[in-house]
């Protein structure tokens, strides 16, 4: 039995009570009020009024977009994510059933260019030479204090590795670039033996440890290392490497992305920049949205006795969108976009693979009900939200139901987003190092009154 953690243990009742009065003193002391930030101009969340982002920064690594200008007013589109200027469906409909995409679009995205077929052979090379840890790091680092928060274990075996690496606060650019090419070679090996580790120590499962094989991709080296048996169908990785490449960039704007900026900014070391990062994706608002979408879906199930009734379907979402059902929050998750409006073109490429790997797993049944859930929820939503104008699926409607027909566990669905997003978070932290020598730095407006100092035996 795992012993209680301290701060658990010594939660005695005086102990209780003296963090409930201080949680009220917080409460009391760090809460503005709404009309404050209108008053001061604030930016709440860096992004203004009207939902747009706060300009703070230059990029050539990708673009997102989903709206349009029209008569001086932005208006809703079609969405479009672009890679170093590469529309991302022209990009996927390029290697799909041709060859993985991985290991080419993380070329681009590091260098800025595609890679002639020598280059990326090369550069496939490189990637196959730098998946090695260091000698008994699996058993000293990854295998020792297991949790059930994987990312946590990813996050502590990045900063581990800095221990290993003679150079790890060099900043100049061809270490930084040598650190993240092989940060991106290793993660699928971080992500995939913490798992074991969980599973072996928690779970009392047994262990698995498969090296990784260097003639195969990184979709399919995640599989194998994964799987008992280390079998897996063309299917499933081409599947799995799709979502790994559509999930690898997605701007400088999104949470963890700009914490790498931010963190780079400072000046600090790449295994410090990566575990920022790792922090702040692992928060649910970020990247554990696809968790909740298969959350839903399982109270969906649960709450919905005829899965093919749609007005019985339409009353339970209307439920969900009213705070009557499911979380209580009013949100049908994978629903809507922070930048997209009328399409997540991720979404749009992932979308026929989700049907074909339905198919071969024998999930038709399940592929129907999210199809029906894309199709009316927008409906829905629009009929409750009067001053949305439009509301599409984005990518993690379908991620967390393509891991799940992959057979992978949910425990894992966020840490792979994280092994596919090194990558943008490499790109982005190579171009702040070049692009810019200013710590990015905010300002807050104060809203305490100066205070006179009071002695402690007159307070």
């Amino acid at each position: 039995m795992t012993k209680p953690f301290p701060g658990e243990k010594h939660m005695n009742h005086e102990y209780k009570h003296f963090i409930d009065s201080k949680r009220d003193m917080c409460l009391q002391s760090d809460t503005v009020a709404p009309e404050q930030y209108a008053k001061y101009d604030v930016k709440k969340g860096l992004r203004d009024s009207q939902g747009n982002g706060v300009v703070c920064g230059l990029t050539t690594v990708s673009q997102v977009s989903g709206t349009r200008m029209v008569d001086g007013a932005k208006v809703p589109a079609p969405g479009t994510l672009r890679y170093r200027g590469y529309d991302i469906k022209d990009l996927c409909s390029g290697f799909l059933n041709k060859r993985f995409g991985f290991e080419e679009v993380t070329y681009l995205l590091l260098f800025g260019q595609l890679p002639t077929e020598a280059e990326l052979k090369e550069f496939k090379g490189f990637l196959n030479d730098e998946r090695k840890l260091p000698y008994t790091f699996t058993r000293d680092v990854i295998m020792k204090a297991a949790s059930n928060d994987i990312m946590n274990s990813i996050t502590r075996s990045v900063l581990f590795l800095s221990s290993y690496d003679k150079k790890a606060i060099d900043n100049s650019l061809d270490n930084v670039l040598r650190q993240c090419i092989f940060l991106i070679s290793v993660f699928p090996m971080l992500t995939v033996y913490s798992y074991h580790a969980y599973n072996h120590y928690i779970n009392d499962e047994s262990m698995y440890i498969h090296k990784p094989d260097p003639t195969l991709s990184t979709a399919e080296n995640i599989l194998r290392m994964l799987r008992p048996d280390k079998n897996y169908t063309y299917l499933e990785a081409t599947v799995l490497d799709l979502a790994l490449v559509l999930h690898m960039e997605h701007g400088g704007g999104n949470n963890s992305t700009f914490t790498t900026r931010v963190t780079t900014s400072s000046g600090s070391d790449t295994y410090a920049v990566v575990s920022a990062a790792m922090s702040s994706l692992k928060g649910p608002k970020h990247g554990g949205a696809n968790l909740k979408v298969m959350d839903m879906i399982d109270d969906i199930k649960k709450h919905v006795h005829n899965l093919d009734d749609e007005c019985e379907l339409r009353r339970y979402l209307n439920r969900i969108l009213d705070k009557k059902a499911f979380d209580h929050q009013g949100l049908v998750y994978g629903m809507g976009h922070a930048v997209y409006t009328e399409s997540d073109p991720r979404a749009e490429v992932f979308k026929s693979f989700v049907e074909k790997l339905s198919i071969e797993k024998h999930r038709q049944a399940d592929f129907k009900l999210y199809a029906t859930i894309e199709r009316i929820a927008p409906e829905l939503i629009l009929a409750k939200r009067p001053n949305a104008t439009s509301v599409s699926a984005n990518v993690d409607f379908y991620s967390g139901f393509v891991y799940d027909m992959l057979d992978i566990p949910r425990e894992l669905f966020t840490p792979l987003f994280a092994t596919a997003r090194i990558v943008g978070w490499s790109a982005h932290r190579m171009e702040e190092l070049i692009t810019s020598n200013k710590i990015l730095r905010p300002a807050y407006v104060n809203m305490v009154e100066p205070k006179e100092y009071t002695d402690i035996e007159q307070r």
